[in-house]
Parts: structure tokens; sequence; C-alpha cells
């Protein structure tokens, strides 16, 4: 893999938006059906544990920007301060080249330093790809949830989970 990881800021949102919506459009990467705007966005996601890939030698004809993952709080209650849900997405042209990996893995190191013990992924079961990610990175699966999430006639989640060996013991 040829890129580089750094922290997501504020002037990467255009970026991490179409790279948002092309998982959208792919309709097996998540429930949301529209990107929504940054101040949403950002005030739903931890303002820790975000990262971005870009490429090692930008084009001129692109941001750079390969991917992107993020921390979503699962519950504002202290007793769940510690969990936090994974975001992970990866542009079209990317795929296939270890940037999705790179990320998940950099966001598990960066989530353990910020004191998070559990992390939970839900992933529609159709998503071969990130489930396979997923697992490769430690996450074990803990169920298919039914009747959770719709999307269109279509109910699916496949909940995963990855316990950290260094946190909250």
């Amino acid at each position: 893999m040829n890129c580089s990881l750094l922290p997501m800021l504020a002037d990467h949102w255009p970026a991490v938006r179409e790279i948002y919506a092309e998982g959208i459009a792919t309709g097996d990467a998540t429930f949301e059906t529209a990107v929504p705007d940054w101040q949403n966005w950002d005030a739903g996601h931890r303002k820790d544990c975000r990262l971005i890939a870009v490429e090692a030698t930008p084009s001129t004809e692109g941001s750079g920007v390969l991917g992107w993952a993020a921390l979503s709080p699962v519950s504002s209650r202290h007793v769940y301060r510690g969990v936090a849900e994974v975001s992970v997405y990866v542009a079209g042209a990317a795929r296939r080249r270890g940037v999705g990996r790179a990320l998940l893995e950099a966001l598990i190191e960066e989530s353990e330093a910020c004191g998070v013990w559990t992390l939970e992924a839900r992933i529609f079961p159709e998503n071969l790809a990130s489930l396979a990610l997923h697992r490769r990175c430690g996450f074990r699966e803990v169920g298919i949830r039914r009747r959770l999430g719709q999307l269109g006639p279509t109910w699916r989640a496949a909940l995963l989970e990855r316990r950290s060996a260094r946190v909250g013991m």
C-alpha cells in the first residue's frame, strides 16, 4: 500500500463526503441514504479517532484521499464511554490495495490509546469484503440482528465486535 495515514480535519470533508457517497450508492455499506452535512457528521462522531488515508504522492487529478475511518459513540451514558462503533470507507478506485486494513489497524491503535475497550461494527451480511476485513483485524461475529435495521424492503445487520486486550481489563 502506498499511502499515509493522517488525522481527519474539517478541511478533508469534501473528499470524505465523496467517498461516503460512493459507499451509500453501493447499497451495502450503510443504512444512510444521503450524506449528512459536516455539522451533523461531526456531531455524530468522536472528535478523536478520525483518520484519512492519502496517496503518498497525491495526483493533480483528485484530493489524494483514498479512504477514511472514524468512531461514533454507541451511547452517551458514562458506562459505555469505552465502546464505539467503527466506520471504514475506501474509495472505489483504491479498494483491494490494503487501504481499509491500514485504516482499521490504525483506528484500533488510536482507539485503545483513547481508552476504548470495545469496538462494534454493524455490517450488512452481503458486504463480504467488509466482513473479511474486520475478521482479519480481530473482530468476531456476535450474530445477525434480525429486524433491527431496514434499508428499503430488506432487514439486515451483522454485528461484530472487537475487545481490547489492553484497555478495560
